[in-house]
């Protein structure tokens, strides 16, 4: 693609069908367009797995520029890139875990990399996840901040809502515009392909 990746960001609180959403995107996407995609997942999800444990404040940094690191790799070999989370996320948590907004900025400089960003609503019941997940009662000032950074930094979302397929549509219909834009030849099944 001589724009380089088409990069589809979803973003939102814990236990919003992220991942699932992400994995089923990217596999639809593949599918229906016939084009090379990947799935980038949480960096801070697989780093709380391998560790053992939730980050620290001063590591916060390092995560931030994993996930930037890994979603930049996929674009480089890929027509798509579905990104389970970006930077922005980790400079959210910051926000609400350590009071510190220093990397709100960055996330937004690296955030702007993205064509798409998918909010995903918080209409999905909260499942307990191991040491990552803080509890539901986290779900709505994490959704508060995320809007707010969006919105203070200008960078434009989509919201996401509805279960299973009728979510997964909603995302799919989201991206068709991006992709025709790109003048992408994609199959019949994507909305206005």
């Amino acid at each position: 693609m001589a724009e380089g990746a088409l990069r589809i960001a979803l973003v939102g609180a814990e236990s919003t069908g992220k991942t699932t959403l992400a994995a089923a995107l990217a596999t639809r996407l593949e599918q229906d367009s016939g084009l090379r995609v990947a799935w980038v997942p949480e960096w801070l999800r697989l780093w709380c797995d391998e560790n053992g444990r939730t980050p620290r404040q001063d590591e916060q940094q390092a995560i931030l520029q994993m996930q930037h690191a890994h979603i930049a790799a996929a674009a480089a070999s890929h027509d798509i890139v579905v990104c389970d989370t970006t930077a922005l996320m980790t400079a959210v948590y910051s926000r609400i875990v350590f009071g510190d907004r220093s990397l709100d900025g960055q996330a937004a400089a690296l955030h702007r990399e993205m064509d798409l960003t998918l909010l995903t609503a918080l209409d999905l019941p909260w499942v307990a996840d191991g040491a990552q997940r803080d509890g539901p009662q986290v779900r709505e000032p994490v959704d508060s901040a995320l809007r707010d950074l969006l919105a203070a930094h200008r960078l434009p979302w989509s919201v996401v809502a509805g279960s299973g397929l009728a979510r997964l549509e909603q995302a799919v219909a989201a991206v068709a515009p991006c992709l025709r834009r790109r003048s992408l030849h994609c199959t019949a099944r994507l909305p206005g392909g």
